[in-house]
């Protein structure tokens, strides 16, 4: 008889103890301006229970019933005099049985204006995680998993690479002079095939296990803060992946666009992908509906953020990894295809809290004027207020590379970058834009200066200097390129040589290396190391001379630093420095950041050689 009570007390004690199948956020803190907090539950009928929860600063305020009886959502109010602490959450259905969730508050590591995002001092290294470096081969296959296969030899299968692999070379990337990473996602992608990239979530709060655990994602934070080094979170707002959890039990009607059509036809609408009609006055609603509901592509369902629950779940989201992970930035994917009321409110939601935040969104365009649309405080034509400090440049990006390729003439050539930088009178803050040779979306900047060496050195000389936050991709520094692929997504997206054991390359060490791969190398270390340091960069004033044959001329200005980049096309030149005497530089002596070599600021300059060159007032 004591068996059987013991057994029945244990029964029941497991059954008020147990956990839902989910809950989200995971967990909280105290202390944040927002007092505010929904829960999203998922677990069998937990739409039919009534939550209680008996905590001190902790109250429910609202429960939601969703459309399927699976979900509740719990709006929660914490109080500012809440302690951090762990507390059950019972939930009670209607014929009084009980089901046990524990929550935990934790104490804010650190005020949120302690919180610095990257901006014109730093520059970013954009590593896809997959094809760098293999640091943990214990998870290269997970069996649990839908796809299981590892295929170096494929362009679109996964290679190995993981977290532990970046860790692994942070001295190699703060050696070169980068001071931020931007790794593309590394949640769980857990897909039949193709998705190594990470752009198909098909959980929000989970780390991919094959690029390892959340344990390895803060250990990688932690190691770059040690280092003076920032880690930026690619986020993905505008969709999930058809495999995401919830595809096969939505809340709600409306949760995804298009919806109806999918649940009852298995079909869907694809996005007819014209930004423009976020900002165009006669665009048509079709067109707008279709550009911002219609499905990525096939296998990344399109998040319907006007439904007021999908749209606080992102926002906290976002914020969970911002503290989670001590982010210093955040990177949205696809900026301007997600609701754009809703990127309004997301963006101002995390920069209200971390007022020294950033967040830089990607809007695909080389028009300027879209560019500067999405930036805070521009003065647009229909009053929106996107809240986001940056964007992304690709309009620079586009003309440089043409500048420097193309025969000179009045309006190509050279002038191409002296009339594209003439566009920062319509930016809110250039210095806050960021701008890039290349990503794992485009040709690597080698392939599109068609494989030219010095035409590429004299491009990503431009790109370090301008006002803006610069971004490189992983490899631009030993020369990497999809030449035999242009626009091949999988090719771009290359391992790195010697992140993988048995590589007869070693591009970490440099054994194997080609002595044109070093150089490479060697050229970016001077520019990165010196421009990490350079307030002129980072702040400075801006001037710049119209080119003259073949010659273009950039001045970086802060006090007594100053920077001059030269670029020439010719084979030889000779450049009449009283061009430049509104400068009053006449006599200064300076110095060439990348040969060491002195001179003497006075009437004439002979350049012996085409190519990017770079002086400096700063002498140590």
């Amino acid at each position: 008889m004591k068996k059987i009570s013991l057994l029945l007390f244990c029964l029941a004690f497991s059954f008020l103890s147990a956990q839902v199948n989910r809950i989200e956020p995971p967990n909280w803190w105290t202390g944040f301006k927002n007092e505010n907090l929904q829960l999203l539950v998922h677990h069998p009928n937990i739409g039919n229970a009534t939550p209680k929860i008996s905590y001190d600063g902790v109250s429910i305020i609202k429960v939601h019933k969703a459309k399927s009886p699976n979900y509740l959502f719990i709006d929660v109010k914490i109080d500012k005099s809440t302690k951090p602490g762990k507390f059950n959450i019972v939930f009670e259905s209607e014929k009084g049985k009980k089901i046990t969730q524990s929550y935990e508050l934790k104490p804010k590591s650190k005020p949120s204006e302690d919180f610095i995002g990257f901006n014109s001092s730093d520059a970013i290294y954009l590593i896809t995680p997959d094809r760098f470096a293999n640091g943990n081969e214990a998870n290269d296959v997970v069996k649990s998993m839908q796809e299981t296969t590892l295929d170096r030899t494929h362009d679109y299968k996964r290679h190995g690479g993981d977290i532990q692999g970046i860790t692994d070379h942070i001295d190699y990337i703060k050696n070169l002079g980068f001071t931020a990473i931007w790794p593309t996602p590394v949640l769980t992608n857990d897909m039949k095939g193709g998705s190594y990239h990470g752009y198909a979530m098909t959980d929000f709060y989970q780390v991919d296990p094959r690029f390892g655990t959340l344990t390895d994602y803060k250990n990688l934070s932690e190691k770059l803060h040690q280092n003076g080094m920032k880690l930026i979170m690619d986020q993905v707002a505008n969709h999930c992946g058809s495999e995401h959890w919830w595809m096969k039990d939505l809340p709600f009607s409306d949760w995804v666009n298009y919806q109806e059509l999918f649940e009852k036809e298995k079909k869907y609408v694809t996005s007819n992908h014209r930004r423009t009609s976020n900002q165009d006055l006669y665009a048509s609603e079709k067109d707008k509906k279709e550009m911002a509901d219609g499905w990525f592509v096939s296998s990344m369902p399109d998040l319907n953020q006007r439904n007021p629950f999908l749209a606080k779940y992102i926002i906290q989201n976002s914020i969970w990894w911002i503290e989670t992970l001590h982010l210093s930035g955040i990177r949205q994917d696809t900026y301007p295809y997600p609701d754009k009321v809703f990127m309004s409110n997301w963006a101002g939601e995390i920069m209200n809290e971390y007022p020294n935040f950033n967040i830089v969104g990607e809007e695909w365009s080389s028009n300027p004027l879209l560019i500067g649309y999405w930036q805070k405080g521009a003065n647009n034509k229909d009053g929106y207020e996107s809240n986001l400090r940056s964007t992304m440049d690709f309009a620079m990006q586009t003309l440089i590379p043409q500048a420097i390729k193309e025969t000179e003439s009045w309006d190509k050539g050279l002038a191409k970058i002296y009339d594209g930088l003439a566009n920062d009178f319509h930016y809110a803050s250039p210095k806050d834009i960021m701008i890039f040779p290349d990503n794992h979306d485009m040709d690597r900047i080698f392939t599109q200066m068609e494989e030219n060496v010095e035409n590429t050195k004299m491009a990503l000389a431009t790109y370090l200097v301008l006002p803006r936050i610069p971004q490189l991709y992983y490899g631009t520094e030993i020369l990497m390129q999809n030449t035999a692929k242009p626009g091949d997504h999988g090719l771009i997206r290359t391992d790195f040589p010697g992140g993988w054991k048995g590589d007869k390359v070693n591009a970490f060490t440099g054994d194997g290396l080609s002595s044109e791969k070093k150089d490479m190398q060697s050229y970016l270390t001077k520019i990165l190391n010196y421009r990490k340091n350079s307030k002129a960069i980072h702040d400075g004033k801006t001037i710049h001379f119209a080119p003259n044959n073949g010659v273009y001329t950039l001045f970086r200005m802060l006090n007594d630093e100053i920077v001059v980049l030269i670029l020439n096309k010719n084979e030889s030149a000779k450049v009449d420095l009283s061009t430049y005497k509104e400068l009053g530089f006449e006599g200064k002596k300076m110095k060439n950041i990348l040969t060491g070599e002195e001179i003497i600021w006075d009437k004439e300059l002979t350049i012996n050689k085409k190519g990017a060159y770079l002086f400096t007032t700063k002498m140590n």
